[in-house]
């Protein structure tokens, strides 16, 4: 059978929204009106039929009845009456009147949902003007972020002595831990930030190529290698603190075929590591060619052949990898920027600009950018051109009046790859060799910083220290860094002190010598220090001595257990009966050798029926006695 369902009734409320008045300005809230107000009477009627519905709501939540079906709206009663008088109020003051259908169902958000927005737009209004407040304040930093010359780290300054010349080599490991540097005095230095002080000083220095001019350094990519590449046809590999681990094979010079050599044949120009393969690595050389190596063999990998552009062979003055390492480029003495992909053969350039500078001038750099999009090349035809690789047709940029002296000389990129950063040579009419940092898109100069009264060779920006180094044509590596953009490098040594070392030998004064003196009068011979701490060392009381071991009571000490481990170990733990150490051990033998011969038991019980009966001659070694003169008896003659 079938029971009846027992359904209820959306709870309505009777109170209806008067329709608008032509002439009345909307409400600003966006809400709608929630009562109905058409006149004081009606007005009256709205307040009974609120209190009417709140009653029968009451009645329902005793009886239990809310909790079915739709879910019971909640009113505040003091925020309804207001709104009420003041809609009554709007439609008294206009005469026309509005017919609205009573049994439509309330519509709008509930009266409390109101209040919540309120609060919610003030909340929000006073969150904002805290951050118009944070914001004026933060404008300035804005600014100087947006501005790139901020961004140099230029602040602080130290200075690290190499020599006295020229420092053509320079090249920072991957973490800015260590710093080296080649001169063309022939000598390699190693710097070590974290255990160098104040005083600057280079761990160790080095001449690894006898004398050739160190041309070209570069660490591999996890730094525990070297590439050094010198004026000689032969490339070294060192470890980090200097050893020598690989030196590649010299070619035959007269083989005219470059490719059948096993290495080059004439003196080296440039070299790198590859920025991903930390085995392989790129050098370049006089003979015209480009050749790869592998750190595990001695032996070439790949040559690659550089042509001019009527065919004959030109010389390569400097090579790189690009951040990929899928180009290699190198630019040639005929002014030619060439380019392989060293994905395919290496027998045609993929790419190849050749008049990207004056021919028969030296190219002495080649760098990309980190992302890759544009190359800068520096030659020693005082120029700097900037590439796009989309479209190497023409230069982005030329920037001219840029000395330069030596064939080393680089440009580099920030490492945001917002400014191109290179030297110059000084100049007669020059008082500072300055570092021109150049935006890479306005090409402008924003900032000149001067460096020195000499060259400027190499440069680095390291991008994890934010530190930028550069060697001097004086022997000198300047650094820059920016309190507080800069982290690591310098600024570890800046903070420790310089500790002095301890004096080896002592400077005495003039000693007379007396050997005839009373011991009173005598003076005292001076020793070095070596021998000084050598007789100290004899002396108890000034070495320090501890208290030697004893075997008997002594010095008011009294022996306990003995002068041994073993006997305090055996009367202290392995035995009751107690054990006189200072008994002579031959004695206490001896004691027992009556009762052997009488009872024994290991050794006569064997050789008792084999062993013969000892027969001694006693009055025969009686008569051979002395005489009462005291003299020896004839011996007497053997009987055969």
């Amino acid at each position: 059978m079938n029971k009846p369902k027992i359904t209820f009734g959306a709870i309505k409320l009777n109170v209806s929204a008067p329709k608008t008045v032509e002439n009345a300005q909307p409400e600003t809230s966006g809400f709608g009106v929630f009562s109905k107000a058409e006149s004081s009477s009606n007005f009256k009627k709205s307040i009974e039929d609120i209190e009417g519905h709140l009653e029968s709501t009451k009645i329902e939540e005793m009886m239990g009845i809310s909790g079915f079906g739709k879910k019971a709206k909640k009113f505040d009663i003091k925020e309804m009456m207001q709104i009420s008088r003041k809609n009554s109020k709007r439609v008294e003051r206009d005469p026309k009147e509005s017919e609205v259908n009573e049994d439509d169902e309330y519509i709008g958000p509930l009266p409390s949902m109101v209040s919540d927005f309120n609060k919610e737009k003030h909340d929000k209004t006073s969150s904002k003007s805290d951050d118009d407040s944070d914001s004026s304040d933060s404008e300035e930093e804005s600014n100087e972020e947006n501005n790139i010359s901020y961004k140099i780290p230029a602040s602080h300054e130290i200075q690290m002595n190499h020599g006295s010349k020229a420092i053509t080599a320079l090249a920072m490991d991957s973490s800015g831990s260590r710093l080296v540097s080649g001169s063309i005095d022939y000598e390699l230095c190693f710097w070590d930030f974290a255990g160098m002080d104040k005083s600057m000083k280079y761990f160790r220095k080095i001449q690894p190529c006898e004398n050739h001019l160190i041309k070209c350094v570069n660490y591999s990519l996890n730094g525990e290698l070297i590439l050094l590449v010198s004026g000689s046809s032969q490339a070294k590999i060192i470890d980090r603190d200097g050893y020598e681990k690989l030196e590649c094979v010299k070619g035959d010079q007269y083989i005219t075929d470059q490719s059948k050599t096993k290495g080059h044949v004439a003196g080296l120009t440039s070299g790198c590591f590859h920025p991903i393969k930390r085995d392989e690595f790129l050098t370049s050389s006089l003979d015209s060619t480009l050749r790869l190596w592998i750190t595990k063999s001695k032996e070439q990998m790949q040559v690659i052949k550089t042509r001019d552009k009527g065919g004959l062979k030109t010389a390569p003055t400097a090579c790189t990898y690009n951040r990929d390492g899928n180009l290699i480029a190198a630019g040639c003495i005929d002014g030619s920027v060439q380019m392989w992909d060293s994905r395919k053969m290496f027998v045609n350039t993929t790419h190849c600009i050749r008049n990207a500078h004056v021919a028969g001038s030296e190219i002495s750099s080649i760098n990309f950018s980190y992302l890759g999009n544009t190359f800068v090349t520096r030659c020693s035809d005082d120029t700097m051109k900037l590439w796009d690789m989309r479209n190497m047709k023409t230069s982005l940029n030329i920037f001219n009046e840029l000395y330069s002296r030596y064939d080393t000389c680089d440009a580099i990129f920030s490492p945001d790859d917002s400014m191109v950063i290179t030297g110059e040579s000084l100049d007669k009419t020059k008082n500072y060799a300055n570092l021109y940092f150049y935006d890479t898109k306005t090409f402008e100069c924003i900032n000149q910083l001067p460096v020195s009264q000499s060259h400027i060779v190499k440069v680095l920006w390291h991008p994890k220290l934010n530190q930028i180094f550069c060697s001097t044509g004086d022997g000198k590596v300047k650094g820059y860094y920016d309190e507080n953009r800069s982290m690591r490098g310098a600024k570890l040594c800046i903070v420790k002190t310089y500790r002095k070392k301890k004096q080896t030998e002592i400077s005495g004064s003039i000693q007379i010598i007396t050997p005839h003196a009373l011991p009173m009068f005598r003076q005292e011979k001076n020793r070095s220090l070596r021998k000084q701490l050598e007789k100290n060392r004899q002396d108890p009381v000034l070495s320090r001595r501890p208290d030697l071991p004893i075997t008997s009571g002594q010095g008011g000490r009294v022996v306990s257990s003995g002068g041994t481990l073993s006997s305090y170990v055996i009367r202290n733990l392995g035995l009751s009966k107690k054990i006189n150490d200072d008994k002579n051990p031959r004695e206490a033998i001896l004691k027992y050798a009556k009762e052997a011969e009488e009872n024994p038991y290991w050794i006569a019980p064997a050789y008792q029926k084999t062993q013969p009966k000892p027969i001694f001659n006693t009055e025969e070694l009686i008569k051979e006695t002395d005489d009462d003169s005291g003299e020896p008896s004839n011996k007497k003659s053997k009987n055969v």
